[in-house]
């Protein structure tokens, strides 16, 4: 999924980029189950959920005339380079709103406040019009979807997918970015939303 997602994206690349020297690709294979450690799925989730996280909507815009607008709740975002400037986030490979990214080849990151608990929720529900009702704007670059009241906005174009377990790791080359004096960013910490203490 993610070789196929990195050929399509390379076939319809638009402006040419700087050359960037890849590492070597790492042998890929499956995980044998005697090879798997011995976690327990709950005490995995438990423990990495007392690490505190923000939260952000990844958006993208329509790939064709008869696409609609993409998005959906992320926790695992984060900056990766700033020489190139490089973020990542991670989707699952079994998400049904990745492939619409990666046809539109570009995104908008939109950190979450405070007070936007329920329109995360409203973007981690799979299979609804996540947007009606929504106030957004198009970001200045790759004109995805820019929404109302997010503390930050990083507008990308992919730059690389990589497998990760059940996981794809997607980086995203920064094209513009810009925050608003919105107040706190929304947390996530132990399966619930948080406010930062001062």
């Amino acid at each position: 999924m993610a070789e196929a997602a990195v050929r399509y994206l390379r076939s319809n690349r638009a402006p040419a980029r700087e050359h960037v020297d890849a590492l070597p690709r790492p042998e890929l294979r499956c995980v044998a189950e005697d090879e798997r450690a011995p976690l327990d799925p709950r005490e995995f989730r438990r423990v990495l959920g007392t690490f505190a996280t923000g939260v952000a909507i990844i958006t993208a815009p329509p790939a064709t005339d008869a696409d609609s607008p993409a998005g959906f709740a992320c926790q695992s975002f984060t900056s990766l380079s700033l020489a190139p400037p490089l973020v990542a986030f991670m989707v699952g490979r079994t998400s049904t709103t990745w492939p619409r990214i990666a046809r539109a080849g570009v995104f908008c990151v939109n950190v979450l406040g405070a007070g936007q608990g329920e329109l995360c929720r409203a973007f981690a529900v799979s299979g609804a019009d996540k947007f009606a009702g929504v106030a957004y704007d198009a970001a200045p670059v790759s004109g995805a979807p820019r929404l109302a009241g997010a503390v930050a906005w990083i507008d990308c174009a992919v730059h690389a997918v990589h497998t990760g377990g059940d996981h794809l790791i997607v980086v995203g080359r920064v094209t513009a970015l810009g925050t608003e004096d919105t107040g706190d960013p929304l947390l996530f910490h132990r399966g619930r939303f948080a406010r930062p203490a001062d």
